[in-house]
């Protein structure tokens, strides 16, 4: 736990307009802030960069302000600094803890089933320059064995800490369910790991407050914090708003806008009856 002011954030990603599911979120990011006397930064996540939209930036500014949420300023952008996002791929690279992956997205849906964790190994120096000398694409990815070698005993020993109702409690963290994550490759200059998690130790945020589908999150992020000499987060993870079929509400699924709504006259309050937030 910080010795210093606390800290949360709201970092929705602007691929599309806001729906319910992200009023819920925001709504626990602000009672947990008011239960813990802590701030909010609202940060932007729009390193994808062929889905997201300044439209969507801007409208979530808006729901935002209407639903009566209030945040620190100014507000961090990172498709403005993805020149932050490499330097912690040079850092990792300079430490032998990421390589450089040359398989193709179908190459490896061939040598791994969908949805497992991707373990690739680097390739040898030699072969590594040519492929380099051809101009062939790549993607950096985490060496998880490097980093087991780095880490020593105290890979065994990575652990975080998990907000609950009645406390804190501390959890393994268990890297290896991640595989060699991609840190970045030519059509996304970073990935959301290393994004989030630098801007986490830039904004000393305290506290990560988002929904249960992030709950294996931590068991890579705090990896990234130990080998990187960044502070640890406590992480909270809140209950998902379902639709009437039983899945997530999600942008994908054209889940209905906070901004229809708002157009078809509901106020604040009214989403909170409905989400059964009070």
């Amino acid at each position: 736990m910080s010795d210093g002011p606390l800290k949360t954030r709201f970092a929705p990603s602007p691929t599309g307009y806001l729906h319910l599911g992200h009023a819920a979120s925001a709504w626990h990011v602000w009672q947990w802030a008011e239960r813990l006397g802590a701030t909010v930064e609202l940060r932007i996540e729009d390193i994808d960069t062929t889905r997201c939209r300044p439209e969507f930036t801007d409208a979530i500014l808006e729901d935002l302000a209407w639903l009566g949420f209030s945040w620190e300023r100014p507000v961090r952008i990172q498709s403005e600094h993805f020149d932050d996002y490499q330097s912690v791929v040079d850092a990792l690279a300079s430490k032998g803890l990421a390589y450089r992956c040359f398989l193709s997205r179908k190459q490896l849906a061939e040598r791994f089933e969908s949805g497992a964790p991707v373990f690739t190994e680097p390739l040898a120096p030699a072969e590594e320059a040519d492929r380099l000398a051809k101009g062939d694409p790549f993607a950096w990815r985490l060496d998880l064995k490097a980093a087991k070698a780095h880490l020593g005993s105290a890979w065994d020993e990575l652990a975080y800490l998990e907000q609950v109702p009645n406390g804190v409690i501390s959890r393994r963290a268990f890297p290896d369910r991640h595989g060699n994550i991609v840190l970045a490759r030519k059509d996304s200059p970073s990935a959301y790991h290393v994004a989030a998690t630098h801007d986490d130790a830039l904004q000393n945020i305290t506290h990560v407050v988002r929904g249960r589908d992030l709950e294996d999150a931590p068991h890579i992020q705090v990896l990234l914090q130990t080998l990187l000499g960044w502070p640890p987060v406590t992480y909270v993870h809140h209950d998902l708003v379902l639709g009437e079929d039983g899945k997530r509400l999600s942008k994908s699924n054209n889940s209905v806008s906070l901004r229809d709504l708002r157009a078809s006259g509901l106020q604040p309050q009214d989403i909170w009856r409905r989400l059964e937030l009070q």
